[in-house]
Parts: structure tokens; C-alpha cells; sequence
């Protein structure tokens, strides 16, 4: 072997033994994100987890490691059919807001897997929600989508997830409505509910407009009742007063005279307001007087 042989070799083993020194050196250290959990693992045995990020040492080659999200995870429910109290079927269309909480327990219970998680978050908020539909008529589910209907769910499963080392933010639904196969039906039904209700209101309202119509057809029978029996007193005093200033001008000879006179004036002027017509006084009529007088 020559010397040129021997620096090859040499120079291959350093570099064999440079990169077993840098794998040993990678495999010594993990790198831990700021929104991760780095789980260590000796001999399949969790033996550290590590939430503060950076830089952290392993023995190589001995421990392993393997990471869990450490921030808020989405878990978007398979759209479910619920039941109100008042026997209305609803589709809810909803998703999860949550968290690895307890990183321990959360590999104890659910073996590390993000989908057993998000499992038992299904199943448990499906059963907390048709539970707390079932509570509630069709009108208090629509009235609680102001937050209430949502809380409450959150609230009902919070305890359950907690076991697992999960913390629940939140259940939030997208979508809740009437199922697609008997929404036409049920839109039948709400139409001919409310004409039902605009027939009775309109009922109501031709009830009502013909009390007032009678209230005021007998109102105004007693206004011209009344109208009339003091149209008849005031005739009946016109009257009064007509016969006795009558009776005073007949008391006295000389305005008894001038009173005959007038009437027969008027009496004159009225037979005279037809074109031709020709008027005869006998002798003894006042008019006649006063041209004999004359």
C-alpha cells in the first residue's frame, strides 16, 4: 500500500467519523417552536415534554422525540340532525375552537393522536348539543343564535373534554336550519300559518270596524234625534212669539189696521209677480180704500 493510499483512507475515515460526529451531535439536541410541544420518549416511555421554545438536549440515539401543536386548533363538525322540544327536526352545521391543554394526560388518554381528539370532541358535542336543542322549542333555538344556544354547548362539554387533557374554547355554529328534504314543507306550513293569523286579524279588524260603523250610525241617530227636538222647541217658541206679537198688534185698533194693511200688501205683491196677471180689490179691500181715499 502506498502513501498516497494510505492519506485516502485516512481522510475517508475522518470524514466517516466527522459525519457520525455531527449525526451523534444532531440527534443530542431538538428544537422546540413556540407553538409546539416537543415530547421526549425513552424507550417508547415519555420521560420529558418541553413547552418553552428553543434549543433542549436528548441522549441519542436512546430518546426520541415528537411534537404537539401548541396553539388553537379548528375541528370542523360533520353537519348533524337535532330535535327541538316542540318535535322540529334542525340541521346544524358547526365547528370546535380548541387546545392541547395537558400534553401528559392528553398522550395518555388518546395516545397523542389528533384524531382520536377530534373524535371524542365530536361525540361529545354532538351529544351536548342535541341535548340542549332538545330543551328548546324551534323559536328559543332561533332566538339564542345571539351567543346564548352557543355557550350553553360550550359549557356542556367543557367538563367532558377536560379528561383528556383538552381545553375547549368554544363551539360555534355556522349554519342551523331546516333540513333540506322537508324544508319546502315546513315553508308550506309557515305560509298557511300566517294567513291563518292575517285571516283572523282581518276578521278581527271587520269585527271591530263594524262595532264603530254601528257605535256611529247610533250616535249620530241621537246627534239628529236631538237636533230635531230642539229644531221643535225653537219652532215652537218662533211660534209663541209670532202669536203673541200677533195678539199684541190685534189689541190695538190702529196697529190692527196697519197690520191688515201690510197683508194685504204682501198678499197683492204676491198675486202680481206673474207676467200678466191682472189683480181685482173688491170695494171693502184696504188696498181699495186707499185709492178711494185717495
Amino acid at each position: 500500500m502506498n502513501e498516497s493510499t494510505k492519506k485516502s483512507i485516512k481522510l475517508a475515515v475522518i470524514i466517516v467519523l466527522v459525519l457520525i460526529a455531527l449525526t451523534v451531535i444532531s440527534n443530542c439536541y431538538v428544537v422546540t417552536q413556540p407553538n409546539e410541544y416537543t415530547v421526549i420518549r425513552q424507550f417508547g416511555k415519555v420521560v420529558s415534554i418541553r413547552s418553552e421554545p428553543g434549543l433542549s438536549f436528548r441522549i441519542p440515539f436512546i430518546q426520541t422525540s415528537e411534537k404537539l401543536p401548541n396553539r388553537e386548533l379548528i375541528y370542523d363538525l360533520p353537519v348533524s340532525d337535532v330535535i327541538t322540544s316542540d318535535k322540529k327536526t334542525m340541521s346544524a352545521d358547526s365547528f370546535a375552537l380548541w387546545r392541547i391543554s395537558d400534553p401528559q394526560l392528553f398522550i395518555q388518554t388518546l395516545n397523542g393522536s389528533l384524531a382520536n381528539a377530534e373524535a371524542r370532541i365530536e361525540t361529545l358535542t354532538y351529544n351536548a348539543m342535541k341535548n340542549v336543542i332538545s330543551s328548546r322549542t324551534q323559536a328559543e333555538v332561533i332566538s339564542g343564535r345571539d351567543g346564548q344556544l352557543a355557550a350553553d354547548i360550550t359549557s356542556a362539554v367543557v367538563d367532558s373534554v377536560a379528561q383528556y387533557g383538552i381545553k375547549l374554547l368554544a363551539v360555534e355554529t355556522k349554519h342551523l336550519d331546516l333540513p333540506d328534504d322537508n324544508k319546502a314543507a315546513v315553508y308550506q306550513r309557515m305560509i298557511s300559518e300566517r294567513q291563518n293569523i292575517a285571516a283572523g286579524f282581518t276578521a278581527e279588524g271587520e269585527s271591530e270596524a263594524k262595532k264603530i260603523r254601528s257605535g256611529a250610525d247610533k250616535d249620530a241617530e241621537i246627534i239628529v234625534s236631538e237636533a230635531k227636538a230642539k229644531a221643535e222647541i225653537i219652532i215652537a217658541e218662533g211660534e209663541a212669539e209670532y202669536m203673541r206679537i200677533l195678539s199684541d198688534a190685534y189689541a190695538d185698533a190702529q196697529k190692527a189696521s196697519f197690520y191688515s194693511f201690510v197683508r194685504a200688501l204682501d198678499a197683492a205683491k204676491a198675486s202680481l209677480k206673474a207676467e200678466g196677471n191682472v189683480l181685482i180689490l173688491s170695494e171693502d179691500s184696504p188696498i181699495a180704500k186707499l185709492f178711494y181715499e185717495q
